[in-house]
């Protein structure tokens, strides 16, 4: 079907039919105006994700008060501030240093702010996120488990942009394995957080728990 003549309800309606109901969907908001974001949330949409501080802080501002805002883009330390009073989940930490800053703004609001590590799956080298020895080295530090502000609760990855299946299927199976070795170091962790709109699908069959999809939800993206 074609998401782009439907509407935001009919197209979320379809996305969740087809989506297990264990999976989490985040409603990929960004460049997305208030309107288009209050049409999802009537519809029943409560989880959102942006790609950029500022315009996620201004949403936050002013939409209602229970949706979770999911920041999903690369973040720049500086900028933590500006979310650490309200984001609900941080995708894509790929440095430590970035996970004690985080640590660190969340401790000055008296709360903990639920992260993932980001790992590098994809061939492409443009993607952001840690190697495997970097992952480790990171959970095995004294320095990680003295946080107390910040809540690893998995995994993000994103897949090599390509039409090739095989190997989307491919990175997103490896990217599962390595959760799995992490959760014997930490019972604790629940969520990988992989599959946009082009390979959810296959990201779902390969272990996903959280799918982050934008255009189609909302149609074609508006970049201004």
């Amino acid at each position: 079907m074609n998401f782009s003549t439907m509407s935001i309800s009919e197209n979320l309606k379809k996305i969740k039919g087809g989506i297990p109901e264990e999976v989490t969907l985040v409603a990929v908001s960004k460049t997305k105006p208030i309107e288009t974001v209050l049409e999802a949330y009537e519809a029943g949409q409560r989880i959102f994700g942006e790609n950029k501080i500022q315009e996620m802080t201004h949403k936050w501002e002013v939409l209602p008060k229970d949706i979770e805002w999911h920041m999903i883009g690369h973040v720049q330390r500086n900028k933590v501030k500006y979310m650490a009073e309200f984001v609900s989940l941080v995708h894509g930490v790929d440095s430590f240093r970035l996970l004690t800053e985080i640590n660190k703004q969340a401790k000055k609001h008296n709360r903990t702010i639920r992260c993932l590590l980001q790992m590098h799956i994809a061939e492409e080298s443009t993607k952001f996120g840690l190697d495997e020895k970097e992952l480790a080295e990171i959970l095995d530090s004294e320095a990680f488990q003295e946080l107390r502000h910040v809540e690893v609760v998995g995994l993000m990855g994103m897949a090599t942009f390509t039409e090739d299946a095989e190997q989307v299927r491919k990175e997103f199976a490896h990217l599962k394995n390595v959760f799995d070795q992490v959760q014997l170091k930490l019972p604790k962790i629940s969520e990988l957080s992989m599959g946009m709109s082009g390979d959810y699908t296959i990201a779902i069959e390969e272990g996903s728990t959280m799918v982050r999809i934008g255009s189609s939800i909302f149609g074609a993206r508006n970049y201004h």
